[in-house]
């Protein structure tokens, strides 16, 4: 078996430990909280860091109006699915197609993973700033309009005593490995369809 082959083999299997470890996480540290708050976010669960942290969190985001965490959300149908159908198609090009075909799998994981991660910045904003008029408690800044408290897609962030950490977990690197194990595949599969013309 050619190793483009093998290559996209991997490539199509790995996305699938995504049902297994955590794609993303967010951190919440506090003076008022000598173990941070933290929830894992799978691709078909939301999971506490640490022992009812989710439940400390939506105490917490009560009093300035935040939505609760819900216990599913529609993602978390069709992320399992889309992950499903894509290792699938990237097992059959694997089987039956040439390495041109690694290429557009490969395409179609980092337009399917930037639409994912789109659609987690818009689940943020909305989390963050979409808030109960009726809060205990309102926060405004300087220009005097409602004061947001939406989590980084990306980075570190300060809201108000809190500093919010917002990092890609041990799903996500499986599945960028196995995105980049495609277009390895067709970078060799180029190199060795070259050989076999010499």
């Amino acid at each position: 078996m050619k190793k483009s082959k093998i290559l996209m083999f991997l490539g199509a299997l790995l996305p699938l430990l995504l049902f297994l470890f955590p794609l993303w996480n967010i951190t919440l540290e506090a003076p008022q909280y000598p173990i941070p708050l933290g929830m894992d976010i799978y691709i078909n669960d939301f999971a506490d860091a640490n022992p009812h942290d989710i439940k400390n969190i939506n105490l917490m985001n009560h009093y300035v109006g935040m939505k609760y965490i819900p216990d599913a959300i529609p993602e978390f149908k069709i992320f399992p699915i889309g992950i499903i159908t894509t290792t699938v198609i990237g097992l059959i090009i694997a089987f039956k197609a040439n390495h041109k075909w690694y290429l557009y799998w490969f395409i179609m994981m980092v337009l399917v993973s930037a639409a994912g991660l789109y659609d987690f910045y818009l689940w943020e904003y909305d989390y963050g700033h979409n808030l109960d008029p009726k809060a205990i408690m309102k926060f405004t800044n300087p220009d005097g309009t409602a004061m947001g408290f939406q989590p980084p897609l990306f980075g570190t962030r300060d809201i108000l005593n809190f500093r919010a950490h917002s990092y890609p977990q041990l799903g996500a690197y499986f599945l960028g490995l196995g995105i980049a194990l495609g277009l390895g595949a067709y970078l060799l599969g180029r190199r060795e369809k070259k050989n076999e013309n010499l």
